[in-house]
């Protein structure tokens, strides 16, 4: 079943998701395809089963940062649905990819009717706002390549090694002056842990990058662990 590449949906018991498969889409979301507006009501819940969607917080200057990823390790959509509310962020498909996608409404319905469905969302939504918290702190407190390499350590946890990234998206996924990306992309392709060409990003040496990054990259894999794995040992996770 499709719908199993997303690792939240895996971690529904069979005979419930086969419940919840007919009220599922799959789709293929675009790169920049945007998903919800500030303020907008939410009309759609996704499941990514690869890609990213990024939830951006745009600031009244023009300029904009990444408070929160979501892969196929989670959701985006879930806690609004459930409570009826509207989005906060702008969110958009950082890497182009394919979702399980339900209306809102319906999953309402599906998760209110299924209390150990939607105690799994609500246990991902804890998850998510610990990494939109450690965001805060890495950004306030870290470097511009300490946070650059964090950052591509998540990006190679939930789409692998390779994926296309323009110098000027990162730059404003980290809150940083594309120069000083520039700078940092030089610097960590100099020292051979990604090669960089044509909007192409290659991580090349893993071990090397993950020492350079800062501790939050650990620390949210941590939250995830502790909140999936728990009394589960050696229960599969996307990333340990």
């Amino acid at each position: 079943m499709p719908h199993r590449s997303n690792f939240l949906l895996n971690r529904v018991e069979p005979v419930v998701l086969d419940q919840l498969a007919p009220h599922f889409a799959s789709m293929h979301l675009e790169q920049g395809r945007v998903l919800a507006e500030p303020h907008h009501p939410v009309q759609k819940v996704y499941f990514p089963h690869n890609g990213i969607i990024s939830c951006v917080v745009e600031l009244p200057g023009g300029g904009a940062i990444e408070t929160g990823m979501i892969g196929s390790d989670g959701a985006w959509g879930a806690s609004q649905a459930l409570d009826g509310k509207v989005s906060l962020n702008r969110v958009v498909m950082q890497v182009p990819g394919t979702v399980s996608v339900i209306d809102s409404d319906q999953f309402r319905l599906l998760a209110d009717a299924r209390p150990a469905f939607r105690g799994l969302l609500v246990s991902y939504e804890n998850f998510f706002l610990s990494q939109v918290q450690q965001t805060a702190a890495c950004n306030a407190v870290h470097s511009t390549q300490a946070r650059a390499c964090k950052w591509l350590m998540r990006m190679n946890d939930l789409v692998g090694p390779e994926f296309l990234l323009t110098q000027e998206f990162l730059a404003q996924m980290i809150g940083v002056r594309r120069t000083s990306v520039t700078e940092v992309a030089g610097e960590l392709q100099k020292a051979g842990m990604i090669s960089y060409s044509r909007g192409r990003i290659h991580i090349t040496n893993l071990e090397q990058l993950a020492a350079c990054a800062c501790e939050c990259h650990q620390d949210v894999r941590s939250h995830y662990r502790r909140m999936f794995q728990s009394n589960e040992e050696g229960s599969p996770i996307p990333f340990s």
